[in-house]
């Protein structure tokens, strides 16, 4: 077993190998691996992915569902020091080709269910020289796709290598202010960021800033071992995305924790809260209210019906991306006592959180500030606490090397200031008196009505706070005297209903009256992406219907 020496994602998982190899690392459905077996497998495609010319800084898709393929595609791709691209399984054939041919990559794992699709783009994607298929499809074998499982039965696994900690780690962003961009980090910057993290969850571990304090790893992964207290994360949102990935990919990973995973595309409620029964989770990583509420739906439902599920293994629920509103928090915890870890972030950086529990309630949309984010005016300073000016967030703790092939938008969002480079993702906030900042939302998504600026987000929260409502999103449409006006897509409670008058009156008690809505349009379903984010292309196009 070799030290582990620097922050290379593929040196910290094959170290955890060696000193749990028998503790499970991936669960989904019936196919669990120990991590043994993990390493084992995800260096056998390594190995394949070497052999096929894919190395230091080549970029490999991963236009798969959750799975354990998924995880091991990745692992297998940083092993030979490449770079996983996540692919939104979402993306139709022209969005496929601009992400794969924007982001170089030069071979692509699967899903068999979108062989079809595949064929459609292979063409007009030269650049990829390697297809690799996951799973089984009914249709025709494409002559030039290569088999997962063939792949695992025929191949070798690939000796360990050196590997640097500067080699490039991307994800890219949903697109949702714009074209996809890739966000690049180091794997040392990222792991740093990563292990900060879980000591604010709490967990013991060393300031890896130090590289000498690495050799601290293999006791405290060996204690908990003997103790039976490592985490065990269900990651209920997609893989594909920062939430899912960051917060319960990584952050599980890098303590030798189990991923949890179901095999089924879309959010099924019951599905996810018998998956906690089943495996005893700790840990579940969910994107807002959008998971939150039919969880909670499905909670209340068992409950009354005399039937109720078992989470008493729960300990933390984390979140992030999406507003998680407090009265949804509440009932939650009605259900079990644990920690709510709500992260304000985005790809480009994390900003600030919000712990609660039944014993310390939070705020909607209110974060204890981190200790290096910054809020800064449109004129350029520092927003003072309290004097209720709204500024954009910057962080300076994990600031990326910059957007993928597109260096005009990284000096826009990464910048300095007074000599420390900071990130500006482009959100929006108050600073308080007390220092917690309340998040108001996207710049980019800012509605000017009269001159004045509303943030959508506020706007749907309050909304939300009817009753009768379900789910909103709120846009901006133009307006010949006002400039825009505001227009709310809702969808009701399940057997219930509101008239507009009534539903603007109980909302205008949350809000300043240049801020409600001139239109709101009912719909069965407010649309959403797969990772619980708004989909405020779809919102507008109601609107101007």
């Amino acid at each position: 077993m070799s030290a582990l020496t620097n922050l290379h994602f593929a040196n910290i998982w094959e170290h955890v190998s060696d000193i749990i190899p028998d503790r499970l690392a991936v669960i989904c459905g019936n196919d669990k691996k120990n991590w043994q077996q993990y390493e084992q497998d995800a260096a056998k495609i390594a190995s394949f992915l070497n052999k096929q010319g894919i190395k230091e800084d080549s970029k490999v898709g991963l236009y798969l569902h959750n799975s354990n393929e998924y995880l091991e595609a990745q692992f297998a791709t940083f092993k030979v020091m490449g770079v996983p691209v996540n692919v939104n399984y979402r993306y139709k054939s022209n969005e496929l080709i601009y992400l794969l041919d924007n982001s170089d990559s030069e071979a692509v794992f699967f899903e068999a269910c979108y062989a079809d699709q595949v064929n459609e783009i292979a063409s007009s994607l030269p650049n990829i020289k390697t297809w690799i298929q996951v799973g089984e499809s009914n249709k025709k074998n494409l002559s030039y796709v290569f088999k997962y499982d063939e792949i695992l039965k025929k191949s070798s696994p690939m000796e360990r290598i050196h590997r640097s900690e500067e080699n490039t780690y991307m994800i890219y962003t949903g697109g949702t202010t714009g074209m996809p961009k890739g966000v690049m980090y180091t794997h040392a910057g990222f792991a740093v960021s990563m292990y900060g993290t879980l000591k604010q969850q709490g967990y013991k571990v060393p300031d890896v800033r130090n590289r000498e304090n690495l050799k601290y790893l293999e006791p405290i992964l060996k204690e908990m071992d003997s103790n039976n207290t490592l985490n065990s994360c269900l990651i209920a949102c997609p893989l594909m995305h920062g939430t899912g990935m960051f917060l319960g990919g990584f952050l599980t990973h890098v303590l030798g924790g189990v991923i949890i995973t179901v095999p089924s595309l879309g959010l099924d409620p019951s599905l996810l809260l018998n998956q906690i029964q089943a495996t005893k989770a700790k840990t579940m990583v969910i994107v807002g209210d959008a998971f939150a509420k039919p969880i909670l739906a499905e909670l209340d439902s068992a409950k009354e019906s005399g039937h109720p599920y078992d989470i008493s293994s729960l300990e933390t629920l984390i979140s992030s991306g999406v507003i998680w509103s407090a009265k949804v928090k509440e009932g939650l915890l009605s259900h079990n006592n644990m920690n709510l870890f709500d992260s304000m972030g985005s790809s480009e950086g994390g900003m600030g959180s919000s712990i609660s529990s039944r014993e310390k309630p939070a705020q909607t949309a209110k974060f204890k500030m981190n200790s290096n984010v910054i809020v800064l005016s449109d004129d350029n300073e520092l927003v003072e606490p309290g004097s209720g000016v709204r500024g954009k967030i910057g962080t300076s703790g994990l600031v990326p090397l910059g957007y993928y092939k597109d260096p005009k938008k990284s000096a826009e969002t990464f910048k300095d200031f007074k000599g420390t480079r900071y990130s500006f993702p482009g959100d929006y906030a108050l600073v308080e008196l007390d220092g917690s900042i309340t998040l108001l939302g996207r710049g980019s998504n800012c509605i000017n009505s009269a001159g004045e600026k509303i943030y959508p987000e506020e706007v749907e929260e309050a909304i939300k706070l009817d009753s009768n409502i379900y789910d909103c999103l709120v846009v901006g449409i133009e307006d010949d005297k006002f400039g825009q006006k505001v227009v709310a897509v809702v969808s009701y409670e399940k057997n219930k209903t509101i008239s507009f008058d009534n539903l603007i009156q109980n909302t205008r008690i949350h809000l300043s009256g240049y801020k409600l809505p001139k239109i709101i349009k009912f719909v069965d379903e407010v649309k959403r992406a797969p990772n619980g984010k708004a989909d405020y292309k779809w919102a507008m196009d109601i609107a101007k219907s």
